[in-house]
């Protein structure tokens, strides 16, 4: 992963950008990777690396271009002014990201904070790579409200939804079905 990020990922996407600041880039990259399968806010990540909201936009449509990183976006109908309009940040190879966190080996991953991140990324990308397998775009999003209600994954399939809540955890609780019931109580049978 190391030789894969300084051949691809610093040196040829830098020339790509024009990057002058080669450790500002990586570090762009690797607090991208910090935020793994959470809300994106430019501003916020921009200022944690020292950089505008608009160089951040710029760069990470780079890396997306370059399928380094997807952009999964909340689906959203008129059902309610009150839903997070906000894209979500995942990397498309999970490798890549624990990388990036300097997680190296599973014990590592076991205990880190970002675990859960790290395997709602896998299983996003896994839907998304079926997709495209298949010859498909994206049809995938997520369902946030204001009251931090949330679906990890939603498969748009012609006018049905299929919700799918994403958990690392071995054991099943019922608050685990908390996001699922208040989706289909704001939308209804799906």
């Amino acid at each position: 992963m190391g030789d894969y990020f300084e051949t691809f990922v610093e040196r040829d996407l830098r020339q790509l950008m024009a990057v002058k600041d080669l450790s500002q880039f990586e570090r762009f990259v690797r607090v991208c990777a910090g935020r793994v399968g959470q809300l994106l806010n430019l501003q916020s990540l921009g200022n944690d690396v020292g950089i505008s909201h608009a160089c951040a936009r710029s760069w990470l449509t780079l890396l997306e271009a370059s399928y380094i990183i997807h952009i999964l976006h909340p689906w959203h109908s008129n059902v309610s002014k009150r839903l997070i309009k906000s894209p979500k940040l995942y990397f498309y190879d999970v490798g890549l990201a624990s990388y990036l966190l300097g997680l190296e080996n599973e014990n590592q991953v076991n205990r880190d904070p970002l675990r859960g991140n790290l395997f709602e990324n896998m299983v996003v990308m896994e839907a998304l790579k079926y997709r495209y397998n298949q010859g498909k775009r994206s049809n995938l999003f997520f369902f946030r409200d204001s009251n931090g209600n949330e679906v990890d994954l939603i498969s748009e399939q012609g006018r049905s939804l299929a919700t799918i809540e994403i958990k690392a955890g071995a054991t099943i609780n019922a608050d685990y079905f908390k996001g699922l019931r208040q989706f289909k109580k704001t939308i209804g049978d799906c």
